[in-house]
């Protein structure tokens, strides 16, 4: 794969994370390194899937492709119920900060969700026997750079922002 391809293919992986890092800055309201920590979840989780689908490749392909997108929509469903719940109670408290110690837990079932689709990608890459490291490390940074910054620009833009609320 050529560089630009490579460049491409880790800014389009990325389009589905950073919608959601967009709606969970705008929920959770993180303070920089809290949007750090979830950019390298959201990365490390990203590049990982198509690390696995890669390995799969061509034995576990069908099967893969054939599941990968129910697996994701149930992920992204639970996880999309979750933070309806959690908007709703946060308006009933008026609390504007999360938690003190967020757990980890649902940013790293929303990268699972937003990155299943990762592993077909993976598997794709065995085809063309592509640089998985190179790639992995690729997606990676963009994922992590990405989220990062729209977690903060998801807080900026968000209820309760400055912006809005004047």
């Amino acid at each position: 794969m050529t560089p630009l391809s490579i460049v491409v293919l880790s800014l389009s992986m990325s389009a589905d994370a950073c919608a959601a890092a967009i709606g969970r800055g705008a929920v959770h309201r993180p303070i920089l390194p809290a949007a750090v920590r979830a950019g390298l979840v959201f990365g490390t989780v990203q590049a990982i899937t198509p690390a696995i689908g890669w390995a799969l490749g061509l034995a576990a392909s069908s099967f893969v492709t054939a599941i990968d997108h129910w697996i994701a929509f149930a992920l992204l469903g639970v996880i999309s119920g979750k933070m309806a719940i959690e908007t709703l109670r946060r308006g009933e408290t008026a609390d504007d900060e999360a938690p003190a110690g967020q757990d980890l837990v649902t940013p790293i079932a929303t990268a699972i969700g937003t990155s299943i689709d990762a592993a077909a990608v993976g598997v794709t890459l065995a085809f063309l026997n592509a640089n998985i490291v190179v790639i992995v490390l690729s997606i990676r940074l963009a994922i992590f750079g990405l989220t990062t910054m729209d977690m903060m620009v998801g807080k900026a833009v968000g209820p309760g922002s400055a912006r809005l609320s004047s």
